[in-house]
Parts: structure tokens; C-alpha cells; sequence
């Protein structure tokens, strides 16, 4: 006779004497708890960004920062939650664990927007906290969940293998159903409240409840109606939350007709509903100041328009030169949306405007060669650059498109050196070959005793020559009070600036923003 020895895959038994041992949930009930908590941790991670662009801007190290705190917070919970469930009994920590995810995912956006108005040096710290909370105790739901499930050594591997894929999948769900749904369809605070008010909602299903345990529930539910009441009155609220931007648009106190166009905090764009010619922006006066200089006047032209925001230059071609076609590329619904519902854009004041939800690179692409005299680029803004648009494989798009005559004009916003205004500048002068740049005297080499101030710049290309005496009697009738460099005076000023290419192209780290986020 032999001895058999252990076996390794025995269960162990319930405590002699006691209550049958409660067994956890259920392999669908396991499911839905890994799917939904990987689910809700993608969707905090990619609100996130939407809720910190107004305050940081939608660039690379804001969503490497973002990025990289959500994986914190997985390895974190995923490492800590693992080794909780091996020392004690994980079936009363699912359910505190969405609970408080839930409550900190609701208070979320009056965390962030109240702390980026009131003390904007602890914005950076609340918003690591808010994402670090709710994605470490639901990354440890899939470790407590896998204990529970996993009753028998002989099932291993199936048991973390199916949870592993179902919380991959719960991942890849959130991410797809809020980058094309939930976005464009739901302001970024009701995405985040409801998601905290599903959370607390699952955590009061997820055990069984003593009394106690449903106050618990009750107080959550109450700060998340709180907390979600209180949203409504915190700062930085929009008329409207589009794809990309959060949206305002004020009354000018001092111009009855007058409206300011502001996305994500930055004055975008300036619109008089009666009177477009009106134009309140200095470097909009400066692209009308070129503009006029290079072509006779009232002739009509062909333009193509790189981003819209307000419309507003459009609008002035269609006022002051009867007869142009201007094609806008506006990549975000939401901005075209509000320029017909609260900036007067009807069919009076959109005639011969053509506006295209589209990406502006892409829109060029599909523009015949030597088909337009103008091509107008303002979609650069003062927190964030899409970069896509700054190469010299971009800019050699905008000078197939243009014929022997045509002009490009292009609003530049950088401070402190002015590195990525260089860099831009450097790229156009390897594309065109004529090249000027517009801006104030200090900010442009024309003045070095003074120190630079930053803002707008406006950039000019051509294949023809530019009347630089011109365009500086036209900036000083229009009041502007900016001058124009070109030839040696502005390849000084350049350096050795790098050209940009869509090998190469660190936009973002080569911009700095300005101090203020109101101006643009």
C-alpha cells in the first residue's frame, strides 16, 4: 500500500461549528465587478483631461501627467489590494471600496474647478489625489474578487486568466465609450457624478448590509447629491461642454452687439453681431491689416480658413469683399454649434462661409493645388498647439494649395523666449520664400532694449513679395501699434531656431504659456 501525498489543490474546509461560510460572489457577479470597476477607472482617467485643459491645456505633459497617475494608481491598488486579500478576508472591503471611489469620482469637478480658481498652486496636488483615490481602491477590486473566486489551486490559471480578460475588457469598453460617446454627449461633470452615483450604488449591492452599513450608503448618496448641486454654482462653468473645449461666450458690457468667444479660459474670439468689420482683437486688426495690403481692395477671394472659433474673419472677408468663399475647417462641432446659437452666425452672416467639422491638415489635404489666394491659420491656442499643423510637411500642404500669389497668414501665441514662435517662423522660411512676422517691437527683435512680452504674433508667407511699407501704414491706420520684421532683421531674430517636421516636432515643450489665462 502506498501513501498518496497531499493534494495541492484542496479546498479548505469552513470553520467546525460556525455559520456555513458566506461564498463570495458568483463568477457573473465576479465579472461585473472587475468589468465595471477597470471600466471606471479609464473613464476618470480620460475626464480628467477634459476637466484639467481649461487650467493646464490639452498638451503632452498634461496627458503624460494624467496618464501616468492613472497607472500609479492601478499598480498601486492592483500591488496593495493583493496583498490585503491574502491577509484577511477581502469580502467586506469591496463594497467601502467603491462607496468612497464613488463619492471622490461625484465631488470630482467642485474639487478641481474650485481649487484652479481659489488657490491654483494646489491644483496639481488635488487633481493627483482625486485620480489617485478612485483608481487604487477600484484597481483592488480585481485582486479581492480573484481571492474570493479562487477556491481551488487546480483553477488558477482559468480563474486570474478570465478576470484578468474581463477587466481588460472593462478597460477598453470605458476608454471607447467615453472618447465616442459619453463626451460628445454629456458634460464632463454629469459623466463623473453619475459614474460616482453607479459606484455608490454597486457598493450598496456588493455585500450584505447591516444597519449600519445602509447609513453608510445613505451618507454617500447624499454627498454625492450634494456635491452634485454644488457643481452647478462652482467657477469655470461653461454655456457649453463641446468635444474638446469648454465653452463661454460673455456679453461685452461696453458694445451691445458685442461677444467674446472664450474656450477653456482663453479668449478665443471677439464677434460683433451687427457689424463684422468691427474687429476688437489686435492680432485680428493685423491679419485684416495684411490681408487688405496684398490684395485690391473689395476684390473677392478664395480662402481657406485653419480653425473657426467666432468666424470672425471670415465674416469680415464676406463684409468688405462681397463675393469671397471662405472654407472654414473646424474641428469641433460643439464651437460651429455655438457660433450659429449664441454668435449670430445665420444665413445673412455666413454667405459665402462653408464651415467643415473636420481636422484642418486633413482639410487641406483634400483642397486642389493652386486653388485659393488665402489661407488663414488660427488654430493655434495660448496653453496647447496641435502640433500636426506646425511641420514643414504641413506648411508645404498650405503652399501647394496656394497659387503663384497666394498669402499665408497664421496667428502665433507664445511667452518667455518665444522658442516655439522661432521654431515656426524657422519652418516657414524653409517653405516659403518670403517671410514676415508682425508683432510688437520688443517682441520681434525691432526694439532690444526692451524685454519681451509675449502674446500674439502673426506670421506672413508668400511665393511673392511682401510691401512691408505697406503693411506697416495699414497696421498704424487700424491703430494696432505693431511693427513688421522681415529679410536680415528677422533671420536674426530667428537664430538657429529648429525647423519642425512631423518627424520632429516638440511643440510643447518649446511653447510656454502666458501667466494670465484670459488672454489669447
Amino acid at each position: 500500500m502506498t501513501t498518496q501525498p497531499p493534494s495541492p489543490v484542496a479546498d479548505v474546509p469552513p470553520p467546525a461549528g460556525g455559520p456555513p461560510r458566506d461564498p463570495g460572489p458568483g463568477p457573473r457577479a465576479a465579472a461585473a465587478l472587475v468589468f465595471g470597476a477597470s471600466a471606471a477607472v479609464l473613464v476618470v482617467e480620460i475626464v480628467a483631461l477634459r476637466l484639467l485643459a481649461p487650467y493646464l491645456g490639452l498638451t503632452l505633459e498634461t496627458s503624460t501627467m494624467v496618464i501616468g497617475i492613472a497607472l500609479t494608481a492601478i499598480a498601486l491598488g492592483s500591488w496593495l489590494g493583493g496583498r490585503v486579500a491574502d491577509q484577511v478576508d477581502p469580502r467586506p472591503l469591496i463594497a467601502p471600496a467603491l462607496g468612497v471611489s464613488g463619492v471622490v469620482v461625484a465631488l470630482t469637478p467642485l474639487l478641481l474647478r474650485t481649487t484652479a480658481q481659489w488657490s491654483p498652486a494646489l491644483l496639481l496636488l488635488v487633481a493627483s489625489a482625486t485620480l489617485l483615490v478612485p483608481g487604487a481602491l477600484l484597481s483592488a477590486v480585481t485582486p479581492f474578487v480573484t481571492k474570493l473566486r479562487l477556491t481551488t489551486l487546480a483553477e488558477t490559471g482559468t480563474v486570474v486568466g478570465r478576470l484578468s480578460g474581463v477587466g481588460t475588457l472593462g478597460a477598453i469598453v470605458g476608454t471607447v465609450l467615453t472618447g465616442f460617446v459619453l463626451v460628445s454627449r454629456l458634460p464632463v461633470s454629469t459623466i463623473l457624478i453619475g459614474l460616482g452615483t453607479l459606484l455608490v450604488l454597486a457598493a450598496a449591492l456588493a455585500g450584505r448590509w447591516a444597519r449600519r452599513s445602509r447609513r453608510a450608503v445613505a451618507a454617500a448618496l447624499a454627498t454625492v447629491v450634494a456635491g452634485a448641486l454644488a457643481t452647478g454654482f462652482a467657477p469655470g462653468g461653461c454655456d457649453a461642454e463641446t468635444r474638446y473645449h469648454c465653452a463661454r461666450v460673455v456679453a461685452d458690457p461696453d458694445r451691445a452687439t458685442g461677444r467674446t468667444l472664450i474656450l477653456d479660459g482663453l479668449r478665443h474670439s471677439y464677434v460683433d453681431t451687427e457689424d463684422p468689420t468691427h474687429l476688437e482683437f489686435a492680432y485680428v486688426r493685423a491679419i485684416a491689416s495684411v490681408v487688405d495690403t496684398a490684395f485690391p481692395e473689395g476684390e473677392p477671394l478664395t480662402a481657406h480658413h485653419i480653425g473657426g472659433g467666432g468666424l470672425t474673419l471670415p465674416r469680415y472677408l464676406a463684409a468688405v469683399r462681397p463675393g469671397t468663399r471662405s472654407l472654414v475647417s473646424e474641428i469641433d462641432a460643439g464651437v460651429v454649434r455655438a457660433d450659429r446659437e449664441l454668435l449670430g452666425l445665420g444665413p445673412a452672416a455666413g454667405s459665402g462661409i462653408d464651415v467643415r467639422v473636420e481636422d484642418g491638415r486633413l482639410g487641406l489635404r483634400r483642397l486642389e493645388a493652386d486653388s485659393h489666394d488665402l489661407v488663414v491659420g488660427d488654430a493655434f491656442g495660448g496653453v496647447s498647439v496641435p502640433w500636426h499643423l506646425t511641420t514643414s510637411q504641413a506648411l508645404g500642404d498650405v503652399r501647394r494649395v496656394l497659387d503663384a500669389d497666394g498669402l499665408y497668414v497664421a496667428n502665433l501665441i507664445d511667452h518667455g523666449a518665444l522658442a516655439f514662435a522661432r521654431a515656426e517662423v524657422a519652418t516657414l522660411a524653409a517653405t516659403f520664400p518670403h517671410v514676415a512676422l508682425v508683432g510688437r517691437a520688443a517682441d520681434i527683435g525691432l526694439d532690444p532694449t526692451a524685454s519681451t512680452v509675449g502674446g500674439n504674433l502673426v506670421v506672413v508667407a508668400s511665393r511673392r513679395p511682401i510691401d512691408v511699407p505697406a503693411v506697416q501704414r495699414a497696421l498704424d491706420a487700424r491703430g494696432v501699434g505693431w511693427r513688421i520684421a522681415t529679410g536680415a532683421a528677422l533671420t536674426a531674430w530667428t537664430g538657429n531656431a529648429r525647423v519642425l517636421t512631423d518627424d520632429h516636432a516638440p511643440v510643447d515643450q518649446l511653447l510656454q504659456p502666458g501667466r494670465t489665462p484670459t488672454a489669447r
